[in-house]
């Protein structure tokens, strides 16, 4: 009697177990820097997707330091996630760190930067970002009205971080727009400074591009105007704005040059709205958080994973599958419909 009492009992107690939900699997998340607004959003939208859909998530932020990210990755890997989602400081050192995640079986998506120099990169989830190039050239091409106007109208050249790829296809993009002018002699860089060799902004610091937009402005445009700035991120914009100032750009009589951006920062927006700046390019983090969500549930769930590129991203190792989503300008023009009117900021946020 006892013995089948204890049986049944067990019996019993297995069935209560069998019953309770699996543990809810785990995905990190390894962001670069919580200095910039963009990947504060960017850590927000994946942290809430990911968790409506059942997932647990681990967000760590790295604060632009190398070490630390590897460091935060390999303390992802030790405690057993499910899947790795990584924004990248520098693209180039995170081999060993994935290759410790591939002997444990832990996939990986590349978050809009992508990885280099590892073939354990699974997928790889971004905006289309040789567009976001082209967007940020001919936003200065319109505002210039180069179709139309004879020239020459000065500019200078501002490029992104040499160890984020991503920096490449912005410049390579708007210099496929641009450069046509450059050969016509209709738009002029003063300084000879062009190619990512030069123009590039380690880290993407506000602080440098203002210093070095401080020395071409004092050594080769001393009796001349300077009519335009190519910058390809927001943070950028804001230092070279501050350049600009310091010189007298922005009065009545020495109105700013036509100045890019992107991401779509409020500082960034404000400044579009009073005049300052004239472009920036809106990523929607919401969306490339669903995206990547999308990876991640087709991955744990062994169904096909969506993409929508299998050609362009060459990491040095493979071509990574990646999904790109398109990119969209923002002038004093359209802000408001597309910040505004799709829910991204509201209309206080940006007064």
């Amino acid at each position: 009697m006892r013995l089948t009492g204890l049986l049944a009992a067990t019996a019993a107690l297995g069935t209560i177990f069998t019953a309770l939900p699996a543990l809810a699997q785990t995905v990190g998340i390894a962001m670069p820097t919580q200095t910039s607004a963009r990947w504060i959003a960017d850590g927000d939208n994946m942290v809430r997707v990911l968790e409506e859909r059942g997932y647990s998530t681990n967000l760590q932020y790295a604060q632009d330091d190398i070490p630390n990210q590897v460091a935060q990755i390999e303390n992802m890997v030790a405690g057993g996630v499910d899947v790795l989602i990584i924004a990248s400081i520098d693209g180039t050192t995170l081999s060993d760190v994935l290759g410790q995640a591939a002997e444990q079986g832990i996939r990986v998506v590349a978050y809009d930067r992508l990885i280099r120099n590892s073939p354990n990169v699974d997928y790889y989830a971004t905006f289309d970002n040789s567009e976001v190039g082209v967007q940020q050239g001919q936003s200065i091409i319109d505002a210039l009205d180069l179709e139309n106007q004879a020239g020459p109208f000065n500019i200078e050249l501002f490029g992104g971080s040499p160890d984020d790829n991503n920096a490449f296809f912005f410049y390579d993009g708007a210099m496929s727009v641009l450069q046509p002018y450059i050969d016509e002699g209709k738009l002029v860089v003063r300084s000879g400074q062009t190619g990512m060799d030069t123009v590039s902004t380690l880290r993407w610091d506000p602080a440098t591009a203002q210093a070095r937009m401080d020395n071409i402005l004092s050594a080769y445009y001393g009796d001349a105007r300077l009519d335009a700035v190519l910058s390809p991120y927001d943070g950028l914009s804001i230092g070279i704005i501050s350049s600009l100032r310091g010189v007298g750009y922005g009065s009545g009589d020495m109105p700013m040059p036509v100045i890019s951006g992107q991401d779509a920062e409020v500082q960034s927006v404000k400044a579009i709205i009073s005049g300052e700046q004239t472009s920036t390019i809106f990523k929607d983090t919401r969306e490339l958080a669903r995206v990547t969500a999308d990876m991640v549930d087709a991955m744990l769930q062994d169904r096909e994973v969506p993409v929508n590129d299998t050609e362009t991203y060459e990491n040095g190792e493979k071509v990574v599958p990646s999904y790109l989503l398109e990119p969209v300008v923002v002038t004093r023009d359209n802000w408001e419909e597309v910040l505004v009117g799709s829910g991204y900021y509201t209309a206080e946020q940006l007064q």
